[in-house]
């Protein structure tokens, strides 16, 4: 014996009735319509769908050549832990990340040859000034944060991260919805029409970042994006002369799921662009599948400036390669205080003006 076929209801999940004066499945809880062959195709794309498959190549970076890092010095935080690469003739005492003293170890080993260096664009220079561009106007910031002295602290430091390639098949259903307004003498009226919409095809990813660093904040480090491998370089050790680099501590193995979630976003946000029509579009079910994913291992030129205000650690920094800046600002509760009761008083002051106005009339 056949078992009863039964439909769902794709808006709300209840089971659907055929309606012979209508010749259409209509739900009896929300009143959708549906045609048979939609309800069919519906099925028979959620029957296709398949997992997610998102493997990647984490081998990136190799091992040093003989006598190519002698001259390379690595330096410990005893406060946050981080390790620090710098040549012999760069003078290093405190630490980028949290501005204690650090010490010298000895000589760089253990770690990985990066693959490929961003050269710093722009100096020093570019970066105290867009610290000043930062903070101007800024009229409730520190005066601390003005002083010449902490503008000085700025290092440049190679922080290092995986960049990720990969080519993508996917397969995406969503869910979109047209909606309709009006109004009577009564009533106002929202009517709203839902689709299920399908795409598949490829897409290919290039230089997915991920920072390598601990100590840097995956925020913050995203904030700077992006990065223009186009200007990357083979790596030498010629290039961190006068500059500091970190030493990687989280794996491109280890940023795995961070770049997933990135490559299905992208995917889906690249796929939904092109469901139009609609007032809202949003992805229901996706499959994602790589291929050729591989990493490579790049040092990245940024500027920091690590400063503390009441007890409180603030981090800025800014792209080596394109001087794009970031960072939180910190308020003076004072400042703020006075400028609260003074646009306080000033709001008052308005409307016992305007009352005073209305009684005169």
């Amino acid at each position: 014996m056949d078992t009863l076929q039964e439909y769902k209801c794709p808006n709300c999940g209840g089971i659907l009735e055929f309606d012979s004066s209508l010749q259409k499945m209509k739900c009896p809880y929300c009143d959708s319509e549906f045609e048979m062959e939609m309800l069919k195709a519906l099925d028979e794309g959620i029957a296709a769908e398949r997992p997610d498959e998102m493997v990647w190549n984490t081998d990136a970076g190799s091992q040093w050549a003989d006598g190519e890092a002698d001259g390379m010095r690595v330096y410990v935080c005893r406060s946050c832990g981080g390790e620090i690469a710098a040549d012999e003739t760069t003078a290093a005492s405190t630490c980028p990340y949290c501005g204690n003293h650090i010490t010298m170890t000895g000589n760089l080993s253990g770690s990985l040859r990066p693959d490929y260096v961003i050269p710093f664009k722009l100096d020093k220079k570019a970066a105290k000034n867009a610290l000043m561009r930062h903070i101007r106007g800024k009229r409730l910031l520190p005066k601390v944060f003005r002083t010449q002295n902490h503008i000085d602290e700025i290092k440049g430091v190679y922080v290092p991260f995986w960049m990720f390639d990969a080519d993508a098949e996917a397969d995406i259903r969503f869910r979109a919805e047209k909606t309709r307004t009006w109004s009577d003498s009564q009533y106002n009226y929202l009517e709203t029409e839902e689709y299920s919409a399908y795409r598949s095809g490829t897409f290919s990813f290039a230089n997915i970042p991920a920072d390598g660093s601990s100590k840097m904040p995956d925020e913050l480090m995203e904030s700077l994006e992006p990065f223009y491998m186009d200007q990357a370089v083979d790596f030498q050790t010629a290039y961190l002369s006068g500059y500091l680099a970190d030493k990687y501590d989280v794996t491109a193995e280890d940023c795995v799921p961070r770049i997933n979630e990135r490559a299905k976003r992208s995917t889906e946000t690249a796929f939904a662009a092109t469901v139009t029509g609609y007032n809202s579009v949003r992805a229901e079910v996706s499959s994602v599948r790589l291929t050729n994913g591989k990493a490579k291992y790049v040092l990245i030129p940024v500027w920091l400036l690590y400063t503390k205000w009441q007890g409180k650690k603030y981090t800025f920094a800014m792209n080596g390669q394109t001087g794009k800046f970031v960072g939180d600002l910190p308020l003076d509760k004072k400042l703020y205080w006075r400028w609260l009761i003074g646009l306080s008083a000033g709001i008052t002051l308005g409307l016992y003006g305007i009352m005073q106005l209305l009684f005169s009339l």
